[in-house]
């Protein structure tokens, strides 16, 4: 394995736990096959939800932003931290408690309860696997951190498709706020995450995969040994950049009571970043 290629793990496989974790620290992402999501339902969701936002999502679904629930058009996404210009895509954003055409729901919600079973896991290998000394800095387990959690949001993301010249950024440069990301395999290429030397990784978009990233509320929990890796959406050429982009992360957060560090609780540092994405 080449020190900027990001290793492809067995679900399957008996050290699947050590490996991942190991991933995680050296990458702040790890790539997984053989996993338990559902795939099939993943592409279903994906077809549907694309000619959804073709036809216009309708009015009664636009976003809150106070509850950040609901439709977020090209014009009102969010911005990369120290970016002002607004990332090229518009999304879903899907809470169990919260808006959903009736007619997409039943899909979203199975996803959203087998991602986040799956998820749960990976906590587990996580907090089994880290260092002690890192593992002590965890105020009670990272499974209990998410239990019971009205936060965990399921986005359903469009990139839509680009014409002519026109080079814009898909998603600028950025981390993710949360505790860990699930991302099953998107529908087209143009994932990239900026290895420890700083030069931009290209991930393979297999089929088969579900991505794992580590979110900054773990690195500030782990006090950075976990690191929250910057990434981008980069576009690419030919088929695919007609064609746009869908993708679907489960972004998995913890009640908002619990304490990160002596800085933040997970309420403040959620207030915080939203106010710098320029979207509450």
């Amino acid at each position: 394995m080449k020190a900027s290629e990001l290793p492809v793990i067995s679900f399957l496989s008996a050290d699947w736990g050590s490996e991942f974790v190991l991933s995680l620290r050296q990458f702040g992402f790890a790539a997984l096959v053989d996993h338990p999501l559902d795939m099939q339902r993943v592409a279903r969701i994906y077809r549907q939800w694309r000619d959804y936002f073709m036809a216009g999502v309708p009015p009664q679904f636009a976003n809150d932003g106070v509850r950040q629930d609901g439709y977020f058009s090209v014009g009102e996404a969010e911005h990369a931290k120290g970016y002002s210009q607004r990332d090229y895509k518009e999304y879903f954003q899907y809470y169990p408690w919260g808006r959903c055409p009736p007619s997409l729901a039943e899909d979203l919600r199975a996803h959203y309860e087998q991602s986040l079973s799956f998820a749960a896991a990976l906590l587990n290998q996580v907090e089994m696997h880290a260092p002690s000394q890192v593992s002590a800095r965890f105020n009670e387990p990272l499974g209990a951190m998410i239990s019971a959690s009205q936060q965990s949001m399921l986005r359903v993301l469009h990139y839509p498709p680009v014409h002519g010249d026109r080079r814009i950024m898909r998603a600028a440069p950025h981390e993710d706020i949360n505790l860990l990301t699930i991302l099953p395999a998107a529908d087209g290429p143009g994932l990239e995450i900026r290895a420890r030397d700083g030069v931009w990784m290209s991930v393979p978009n297999r089929p088969d995969q579900v991505l794992v990233n580590v979110g900054d509320m773990l690195q500030e929990l782990s006090q950075g040994y976990f690191p929250s890796t910057t990434h981008q959406v980069a576009l690419p050429s030919g088929e695919f950049l007609a064609a746009g982009r869908m993708s679907l992360p489960l972004f998995l957060h913890p009640r908002p009571d619990v304490v990160l560090s002596s800085r933040y609780s997970a309420a403040s540092y959620l207030k915080e970043r939203l106010q710098e994405l320029g979207v509450a």
